[in-house]
């Protein structure tokens, strides 16, 4: 028996997507993430541009210090983030709705902030984090607001994470992820409730497709 690692997932890959119908999806979930990665700059260039947004009365954030936590906030996801990868290196069935949640959560952003036109909150402070400066086209972007983005993507590392404990981190980060993006004013209080439930409406339409 080999007990190479490397081996070891290679086979588990391969049992995986050892149909046609999976590898399908697989690669047609890849490509149009891949489109929705090429248009993020100019969409997000467009929203910035807009002279229509409202600013929100929220109640919250006005009881809220402002302060720059853009230092663990960008540790907090992409930690995550590489325990999502690192878990799905020996689940690999997860991909496929991981991925397909992914798009259908960028598909419902665009829709959500092209129809609600808001303005950053009183007291914002920029969010730097240089790894994702490419899908803003290298430029502060402050208007992407319903719903927040960061919000969903700690929701979505959370719903595919299959380990009781690993469920446990993901939902304290994501808790502590929501409490430091309101304390630097990134988003109003309703772009991070309502990302959970659009993202667990974009999670369960994968599931409901057979996206899985």
């Amino acid at each position: 028996m080999n007990l190479d690692p490397i081996y070891h997932i290679k086979q588990l890959w391969q049992n995986a997507y050892n149909t046609r119908a999976s590898r399908l999806k697989l690669l047609s979930a890849t490509i149009v993430i891949v489109i929705i990665i090429n248009l993020l700059p100019s969409f997000f260039k467009y929203i910035e541009k807009r002279q229509d947004g409202i600013v929100l009365n929220d109640w919250i954030l006005a009881h809220l210090p402002s302060y720059d936590l853009s230092v663990p906030i960008f540790i907090l996801i992409w930690a995550m983030g590489l325990l999502m990868m690192w878990r799905a290196l020996y689940n690999p069935r997860v991909c496929i709705t991981y991925i397909w949640t992914l798009n259908f959560v960028c598909i419902a952003r665009f829709i959500t902030i092209s129809l609600i036109k808001l303005n950053p909150p009183l007291g914002l402070v920029p969010l730097i984090d240089p790894s994702t400066s490419v899908f803003y086209g290298h430029t502060f972007i402050t208007k992407d607001l319903f719903f927040s983005g960061h919000t969903a993507t700690m929701v979505l590392v959370y719903l595919h994470l299959q380990k009781r404990t690993d469920k446990i981190i993901a939902f304290i980060a994501a808790l502590i992820l929501v409490v430091m993006l309101l304390i630097q004013h990134i988003h109003y209080t309703i772009d991070v409730l309502a990302a959970p439930v659009i993202v667990y409406g974009c999670w369960r339409l994968a599931k409901w497709l057979g996206l899985e």
